[in-house]
């Protein structure tokens, strides 16, 4: 099962989807962790939009999610948090989720 949360700053949406990813026993993916927890030269391109207050690129966060989602304790459902903010972010993971076989639209 993979379920996106979507919704303005504040709205509870992180709250819901901890929530939710423990009654179902699957991962619950917050893309401000991921940036947050960034480390080595990419963590070092991610903080530096970050540290000006700023979102990452949709590339750079594509790619981010795309590295993430990709590991073996996402293979048995995820909740995506804070992802996709932009049109362009929606498509990438439109695509990603048919490439993968992961949802049929």
């Amino acid at each position: 099962m993979k379920l996106v949360f979507m919704g303005k700053t504040g709205s509870g949406k992180g709250t819901q989807a901890k929530i939710i990813a423990d009654k179902l026993g699957i991962l619950h993916i917050s893309t401000g962790e991921l940036c947050r927890q960034s480390t080595g030269e990419f963590g070092k391109l991610v903080h530096s939009y970050i540290d000006k207050g700023n979102f990452i690129s949709d590339e750079l966060m594509i790619k981010m999610l795309k590295e993430r989602i990709s590991k073996e304790d996402c293979k048995g459902g995820f909740i995506l948090e804070g992802f996709p903010r932009t049109l362009s972010q929606a498509e990438e993971l439109e695509k990603l989720f048919k490439a993968d076989n992961i949802i049929e639209i």
